[in-house]
């Protein structure tokens, strides 16, 4: 997954190539962390190549400019061509003949608790040239509580400094939430959540207008969350047919959360389903621990046991089938492992 990233970047330096843009502007977090191999950040230039405009680059909290980070790293190993512009001071970026301005505003360290884009109110620039916010953090009031308290950014930003666009890095998925101002998000989706990521935006810029921004998927793997009730061998079926319908399956990483009550015959047959469709998908998370395996006379006598295994398996009965023991989930897995060990010996 992370090998993606790189055909990702060439990705995004391919489609910005071929619609001709004036920038590629990337709103912090372009490494996963300050401690990335050297050989990380070759391939990461290298998979801009494609792309000879300007790509502005702004620190994040995950890569923030500290005095030894990726970019003094970056600076030293001097493998980024003239195009590839560093946005690690607080200070304007012309590009386009002067036509436009970029306003960085990058961490010089992981957390920050004042608003590093209170600078674009001050700065004066020509009213021909268009005004572009680049910032990493948390719009005020506009996002969950729990996203506030760090890095935090005024909500009314690109009206105060009268942005044409502000450009926002640190949520995940594709969002706009303000007025000229969006989250791009991931690129590449890295997590169990569904606030769309895998984009990247088209920004248009014409004097007078709101901005025309255009999304354009461009994710490999899908990451997918689902529950699902279980109750017989007829609910495993429906559940195996509906992994099997998944778009891209073998591009999709699937976390299934499974509840209900089957017996043991039903979960033997519901390991081999997950087991066959495990080798299908990329990566499979199951959590079983609101599914109870409740065993059946018939799954009792399949099991053919007798003596001191009978009587195991008559405790574990008693155990799982009592609601207030906190051992009941352990018995019920118990259960399954003697029901698979006694099946597969008697095969």
């Amino acid at each position: 997954l992370r090998s993606q990233r790189f055909s990702t970047v060439k990705t995004i330096a391919e489609i910005a190539q071929s619609r001709r843009v004036d920038a590629v502007l990337v709103a912090g977090d372009v490494f996963e962390h300050n401690a990335v191999a050297d050989e990380t950040l070759r391939r990461t230039i290298n998979a801009m190549a494609p792309f000879t405009g300007p790509w502005v680059l702004l620190p994040g909290n995950h890569d923030s400019n500290l005095t030894q980070s990726v970019w003094s790293r970056l600076h030293s190993l001097s493998v980024a061509p003239q195009n590839v512009i560093f946005a690690v001071e607080p200070k304007p970026i012309y590009l386009c003949d002067g036509q436009l301005v970029v306003l960085p505003a990058p961490l010089q360290r992981r957390h920050e608790v004042w608003d590093l884009t209170e600078w674009y109110d001050g700065f004066r620039s020509d009213e021909r040239v268009f005004r572009v916010g680049l910032a990493y953090g948390s719009l005020t009031n506009l996002l969950p509580e729990a996203a506030n308290a760090l890095n935090p950014i005024a909500d009314t930003r690109a009206s105060t400094a009268n942005l044409d666009y502000l450009a926002l890095g640190d949520w995940h998925g594709t969002k706009e939430v303000a007025h000229r101002t969006w989250y791009a998000g991931t690129p590449e989706p890295d997590r169990f959540k569904a606030n769309e990521p895998g984009n990247v935006l088209l920004v248009e810029l014409e004097v007078g207008s709101k901005p025309k921004v255009d999304r354009i998927p461009l994710g490999k793997f899908q990451w997918v969350e689902k529950e699902f009730e279980l109750i017989d061998d007829t609910s495993i079926s429906v559940l195996d047919q509906q992994i099997a319908n998944l778009e891209n399956i073998e591009r999709t990483l699937l976390r299934l959360k499974l509840s209900g009550s089957i017996d043991l015959a039903a979960r033997h047959h519901l390991s081999e389903m997950l087991d066959n469709q495990r080798a299908r998908l990329h990566f499979l998370d199951v959590d079983e621990s609101s599914l109870l395996a409740q065993p059946s006379q018939d799954d009792i006598d399949a099991m053919g046991a007798t003596g001191f295994v009978q009587d195991a398996i008559e405790t574990l009965v008693g155990i799982e089938s009592d609601d207030s023991n906190a051992d009941r989930g352990n018995a019920s897995r118990a259960l399954q492992i003697l029901y698979h060990e006694q099946r597969r010996l008697q095969n």
